[in-house]
């Protein structure tokens, strides 16, 4: 079973704290780990386990339990790609903090109180205040309450609730779940409540089922803050146009016109589907969104099996 181990960041990390976050990656001081079980706690987290970063608590120089009923401003939880590691590069600008792990953040929450994690993780946390930020391991139960909590969801996203999901082609199931609520309340904000969604690329006007929420920078591929941007999803439907973008079979130019991947001479039922929609402008090229769409051109269309026409 994975661990779960507990990061205290206090107020005045915040610009830390925003970094590390958005690349992917946290760092101690060695005398922090150099403390009690500090060291031995951080060396024993394995790839796939999972760190839960709580930020802005009350008062940690309080009793046993005392944080049960607290208020964290943000909950972040992110998993182990790469375990304990040193490395003197600079990433904060304060300090090295050469200690390090590398992490893909999964969920971020704000406003989150004591009774949606478990007394446990609290305490976890409340401990790590008192001991500079040092990771503390606890139970995973805060980990599963977490990953259940659900965003209140329109009754018209059922395939969300019923379909199986996967996250970067992880079978990980509490990952699986962190990720289905990134998607709920991104496809929330993006779609607001409508019932009929119009595709980004073909121009049909679809029921919201049919209609799938599309990175445009491959999600595995984006930082914290881009998977989170709306300049980088758009509406794809589950007519073909989401499959036909993702595999690299269309993309769009720097001028918001969708071109087609397969060569002309190419006769297959994909070359025609693609061409189909060559030549249209995407609805949600943009300014703002052009360097998601030219990091689909560079990555994504490159690495197709087809040759470019």
């Amino acid at each position: 079973m994975s661990k779960i181990a507990y990061v205290y960041v206090p107020r005045n990390s915040i610009t830390n704290f925003t970094i590390g976050i958005d690349n992917g990656i946290w760092g101690w001081h060695s005398a922090t780990l150099d403390k009690a079980q500090g060291r031995e706690t951080v060396a024993s987290l394995e790839t796939g386990d999972y760190l839960l970063f709580g930020h802005r608590g009350p008062n940690s120089r309080v009793a046993v339990d005392g944080w049960r009923d607290a208020h964290l401003q943000r909950v972040v939880v992110g998993q182990i790609t790469r375990p304990l590691y040193v490395d003197d590069s600079r990433v904060w600008p304060d300090d090295l903090y050469p200690e390090r792990v590398d992490v893909d953040i999964l969920s971020d929450d704000t406003d989150v109180t004591g009774s949606m994690l478990a007394p446990d993780a609290m305490e976890a946390l409340r401990m790590s205040a008192n001991k500079q930020g040092a990771a503390v391991l606890s139970s995973s139960d805060a980990l599963l309450a977490l990953a259940a909590t659900r965003q209140e969801t329109d009754p018209e996203d059922t395939w969300e609730l019923g379909e199986p999901l996967t996250i970067d082609g992880s079978t990980d199931v509490v990952r699986m779940m962190l990720g289905r609520r990134e998607q709920q309340k991104l496809r929330r904000t993006k779609f607001g409540t409508r019932t009929l969604l119009t595709c980004a690329l073909c121009g049909r006007t679809l029921p919201r089922q049919l209609m799938r929420l599309a990175h445009i920078k491959l999600r595995s591929r984006a930082s914290h803050t881009e998977r989170l941007d709306l300049n980088n999803v758009m509406g794809a439907c589950l007519a073909g146009c989401d499959a036909l973008f993702e595999y690299g079979y269309v993309y769009v130019d720097s001028e918001g016109v969708i071109r087609s991947s397969i060569p002309e001479t190419d006769l297959s039922d994909v070359g025609k589907l693609a061409r189909e929609l060559a030549g249209r402008r995407c609805a949600e090229h943009s300014e703002d969104s052009d360097k998601y769409f030219a990091f689909h051109r560079a990555e994504t269309v490159k690495s197709s099996p087809l040759p470019r026409s």
